[in-house]
């Protein structure tokens, strides 16, 4: 990793230092979504097996998981591993669960009452990806908020095998979530699917979930069409560390490399006010890589990942706020006393026993979070992401006659006559 000195650089440089990998959608890309996404509206479930054997290599006849699947997978898991799923959604669900919104009524003026009401979206798309791995976890991660919220039906959709089957462990988080109708289908084809409905497939109003770049653009197209809702924009993971010189050099490499394993995407970066940390980080991070399976894909990542030195941590806190990053480790003495500070982030991870690998699987909060500086506006994941907040109001006689001249006043400067007499005709007075 290239190391830099933040106090040595200009405003140009320090820009480039900040960037991310980019991420254009090439124009061929964006065509050829457009044109699956059209063909699956037009031609259905016929669409999706064409496109299924191009793209997965198999030839389905039906895409609905069966009850023979979901057995089949629930002897194929190991017994540990599916006790490892039932503890982290005990634990997802107990997070998720304290942060659910209720509705609230307060009356605004004499004899008029505005309320907020919660409902549950009422059919819900997952999408769990399998590229170079099957996901079960972001199965947990989407089906506990979906189920917690009440919606009335989750489909999800993850890729087939090449043996036509889907992942095993995929399929028992769908279980330990509730989630029972469950398609074998991947893709920018997938998102299509659930988005405007085919034989098999229903019509979704939101969906979720991480995917690569044609399931990015696929998401993108579907929303801006009105078709479905999105969860959030989506990118490459990433990860940015804030480190004192107490901070264990083991501990921050291993937490960089956990994310830049994920994709030659990724980016990592650590903010440090210690040389000799930085130093001895750099120096772990060959030893690390030297033990990794995915240790080619986290080197791409690396090269374009930064070791940052500044004068304060006070500054690498405002360059971590300008960066917005997905995921925020506070490798610091005192951590807790500079969360104050953190202004934009999907997830914060406090002090030296608090990895990243924890929220990503179990210990409850939701690893669905924005990526690409869109922590600056957008949040991770919850129970609120599948509901929709519904505002009420009541007037009686009394309340309208109260409040009505302000809504006359306001009308009549918009120039909206219609408005103001809709008023004015309950007041019985003129517009």
């Amino acid at each position: 990793m290239k190391i830099l000195d933040w106090s040595q650089l200009d405003s140009a440089a320090r820009t480039d230092a900040l960037t991310r990998p980019v991420q254009t959608v090439a124009a061929q890309t964006r065509d050829a979504v457009a044109a699956l996404i059209a063909d699956v509206r037009t031609r259905g479930d016929a669409a999706l097996r064409e496109i299924t054997a191009r793209f997965d290599g198999v030839s389905l006849e039906s895409f609905a998981v069966s009850e023979a699947d979901f057995a089949a997978a629930e002897v194929a898991v190991a017994p540990e591993l599916r006790q490892a799923m039932q503890d982290a959604v005990a634990r997802i669900d107990t997070f998720h669960r304290a942060g659910m919104s209720e509705g609230y009524a307060v009356e605004t003026a004499p004899g008029v009452v505005c309320e907020k009401i919660v409902r549950p979206i009422g059919r819900v798309g997952l999408y769990v990806p399998a590229g170079s791995a099957p996901l079960p976890s972001t199965a947990l991660m989407l089906g506990v908020p979906a189920r917690l919220a009440g919606c009335r039906e989750v489909v999800l959709c993850t890729p087939p095998r090449k043996d036509g089957s889907v992942d095993p462990a995929v399929l028992v988080a769908a279980q330990l979530t509730g989630v029972r109708r469950v398609f074998k289908l991947g893709g920018a084809q997938a998102i299509a699917a659930m988005a405007y409905g085919t034989e098999s497939v229903p019509s979704c109003d939101k969906l979720f979930g991480p995917g690569n770049s044609y399931v990015t653009e696929a998401k993108q197209q579907v929303a801006q069409s009105g078709a479905a809702a999105i969860d959030m924009p989506a990118g490459p993971s990433e990860v940015l560390v804030i480190a004192d010189a107490g901070a264990q050099p083991s501990f921050v490499a291993a937490d960089l490399l956990s994310q830049a394993e994920h994709g030659p995407d990724s980016q990592v970066l650590l903010l440090s006010d210690s040389d000799a940390l930085i130093d001895a980080v750099q120096v772990q991070l060959e030893v690390q890589l030297a033990q990794l399976s995915r240790a080619d894909i986290a080197r791409q990542a690396l090269a374009q990942s930064r070791l940052i030195k500044v004068q304060t941590l006070d500054k690498a806190f405002a360059i971590s706020n300008r960066y917005a990053p997905e995921h925020l480790i506070l490798a610091l003495r005192e951590p807790r006393a500079w969360l104050a500070q953190v202004e934009a982030a999907g997830s914060v991870f406090l002090g030296d026993y608090t990895p990243e690998a924890l929220g990503d699987y179990c210990s409850g909060t939701n690893h669905v979070l924005p990526t690409s500086g869109a922590a600056r506006a957008y949040s991770g994941v919850s129970v609120a992401s599948f509901q929709n907040m519904v505002s009420v109001q009541a007037a009686s006689k009394a309340g309208i006659d109260g409040i009505g001249e302000c809504a006359l006043i306001l009308a009549r400067a918009e120039g909206l006559d219609a408005h103001a007499n809709a008023v004015a005709l309950r007041m019985g007075v003129a517009a």
